[in-house]
């Protein structure tokens, strides 16, 4: 298993790179966001990995953060249709938490301008990703941070305000969740309370 790569950056393509790593020159395949992130050619870099062994051939992609790669790996392994092209195209179109977010809102429209993603596949995303276990619970906190900037500070202050009633935060942050899933424009935090209590 190859974790990570750190050595000269060799060459830059649109959706591929090579590394000299004494002497010898790995070629990766990456999402074209991370092409603005990467030094100039010449300069030392550190690219973490994910090796794809074939039948007919040994393939690395690599990735500037863990959170990428993470993201990567559980939509080449865990959900069907999605190969390694389709989640570097993914990777390549929007932020994790972005990705992360629009799965929580099951937003199709979003998933879908994927380049190669249709509808169906889409839809196989959002539903195959919401089924795995504790995976809605760890990106709901990521869910209420893509909202709107006055959206989010109403939330904050719901969350707190419940906060003071006795509920946990991360009981609250649930709650008010919820709440902004199903609603449409901007929502008073007095409303988003009044709301999260009635669920």
């Amino acid at each position: 298993m190859i974790a990570f790569l750190e050595g000269i950056l060799s060459e830059i393509l649109p959706a591929q790179i090579a590394i000299n790593v004494h002497g010898v020159g790995y070629q990766l395949h990456v999402p074209t966001s991370i092409i603005c992130q990467l030094p100039k050619i010449g300069e030392k870099v550190r690219i973490l990995t994910h090796l794809l062994v074939r039948e007919d051939s040994h393939v690395l992609y690599g990735f500037i953060s863990s959170d990428e790669r993470d993201l990567f790996r559980l939509l080449v392994q865990r959900v069907s249709g999605v190969g390694p092209k389709l989640a570097l195209s993914i990777l390549s179109r929007m932020s994790v938490d972005a990705f992360k977010a629009a799965v929580i809102r099951s937003d199709l429209t979003t998933i879908s301008c994927v380049n190669g993603m249709g509808r169906k596949t889409a839809e196989r995303v959002i539903l195959e990703l919401r089924d795995k276990l504790g995976v809605v619970a760890e990106w709901e906190e990521v869910g209420l941070t893509h909202i709107d900037k006055h959206a989010s500070a109403n939330a904050s202050d719901a969350v707190f305000a419940l906060m003071s009633l006795g509920y946990r935060k991360p009981e609250a942050r649930r709650m008010v969740y919820q709440v902004l899933k199903h609603s449409h424009g901007l929502v008073s935090s007095e409303e988003l309370v009044r709301k999260a209590l009635k669920l």
